[in-house]
């Protein structure tokens, strides 16, 4: 099915970003949210995107207005009666989801495509209450949307290999890069991501190291920028949402660290809100010159025992993502290639390392696993190597110095 009209429902940043998207491929769409103000500052914060390709020289000023007439403003389901594809990005809660899809099935056409951009919430149950739940799907944006070219595609339980096949197409159209997810708590990305923030977040408030010194770190290893910056860009408040359903879905090895609730209940969000793991963002005079103050005060309240440590700090975190990536593998989450191609669009993670599949390939599934084992040793079970990793050494398929690892060589 080709889509010839979309809508998004949330106009905030993730939903003006979409509706940028999606009009720049010369595809009409209506963006909606429950108030006017609302809606009008999406329309201006897509507007604002298309100025800065107006002021880069990437577009003329009439080019933009042609962008933004494909765009429309809308409180009510005006419109939606024969758009192909509506996409919801609102805040993360599943009753309120399921609601809305019950909704659009009253207004939009029977063959109407309907996704959810939800980072980790499961698709099957947003579908659950539905008439048409061959039709909803997952679709997840990276933020910011313009710019990150992954998608996650999620089908749930019920969804329709139609629908699926409909979506990658649509997201090639727009020029993105459709990875197919198995449903699971957190999806790819996040499931991935979530343990290296996490160890990151440890080793802070064990004493191992500070936020800044750590941040250049993994910057140094190829990440384009630390675990703290990110988690403050993210936002505390989502990181720890997220955290929340991983250790739900995933037990001990998601057990958020004791930081992230800390930092979430003192208010520091992270830019949004102008301090989180750094500080002041925004308009005050001291932003630009990022600090930690009052951070060192967090830290001391948790009064988590310092570890000690015979593996890098860089290896502590990324072992932890290698080590999720070997298990999501295992779990039939999504192909080999597809997990390094979805770290490295989503995350950013070095592309001249490839991923963490290929990363492991090139220092030795060998020296994976020891590392794991002293890592499960001095840091306790969320370490725990994946059991194919085992497999892998016992049978020789130790990456590129044998030939053969998670690929060939």
């Amino acid at each position: 099915m080709y889509i010839y009209k979309v809508a998004v429902i949330g106009a905030g940043a993730m939903g003006s970003g979409i509706a940028q998207v999606i009009s720049y491929a010369g595809i009409p769409v209506i963006l909606k949210d429950v108030k006017k103000e609302q809606v009008d500052r999406g329309l201006a914060a897509v507007r604002h995107i298309y100025q800065g390709r107006v002021d880069r020289g990437k577009m003329t000023a009439s080019e933009m207005e042609q962008k933004m007439a494909l765009v429309t403003g809308v409180t009510d389901y005006s419109g939606f009666s024969d758009v192909d594809l509506v996409i919801e990005a609102i805040f993360e809660d599943v009753s309120v989801k399921q609601k809305l899809f019950c909704e659009l099935e009253l207004v939009c056409s029977e063959n109407t495509l309907l996704t959810s951009n939800t980072s980790s919430l499961p698709i099957s149950a947003i579908a659950a209450p539905t008439k048409r739940p061959e039709k909803v799907i997952g679709f997840h944006f990276f933020n910011p949307a313009p710019a990150m070219k992954l998608v996650e595609i999620i089908p749930g339980m019920a969804t329709s290999r139609e629908t699926i096949d409909d979506l990658v197409m649509f997201s090639e159209s727009i020029r993105k890069i459709p990875i197919r997810v198995t449903e699971c708590a957190g999806f790819l990305v996040n499931r991935l991501l979530m343990p290296y923030l996490n160890e990151a977040s440890m080793s802070l408030q064990e004493g191992e190291a500070e936020a800044s010194a750590l941040d250049k770190t993994m910057v140094a290893f190829g990440m384009p920028m630390g675990p703290f910056a990110l988690l403050d860009t993210i936002g505390i408040d989502v990181s720890v949402k997220v955290a929340e359903i991983l250790y739900d879905a995933y037990g001990p090895r998601m057990k958020p660290a004791k930081i992230l609730n800390a930092l979430y209940h003192a208010g520091r969000l992270g830019v949004k809100s102008g301090f989180g793991f750094y500080g002041p963002y925004g308009d005050s005079e001291q932003s630009g010159n990022v600090s930690t103050d009052g951070l060192s005060e967090i830290v001391s309240a948790i009064g988590a025992s310092k570890s000690s440590s015979h593996v890098s700090l860089s290896s502590r975190l990324v072992m932890s993502m290698v080590n999720e990536a070997v298990i999501a593998l295992q779990e039939g989450v999504a192909s080999a290639n597809d997990i390094d191609i979805a770290m490295m669009a989503g995350t950013g993670f070095p592309q001249d390392k490839g991923g963490p599949l290929h990363y492991a390939d090139q220092i030795g599934i060998d020296t994976v696993l020891s590392e794991l084992k002293k890592l499960a040793a001095e840091q306790g079970e969320r370490f725990w190597p994946a059991p194919m990793l085992k497999r892998m050494v016992d049978a020789n398929y130790l990456g590129k110095k044998t030939g053969q690892g998670f690929f060939r060589y």
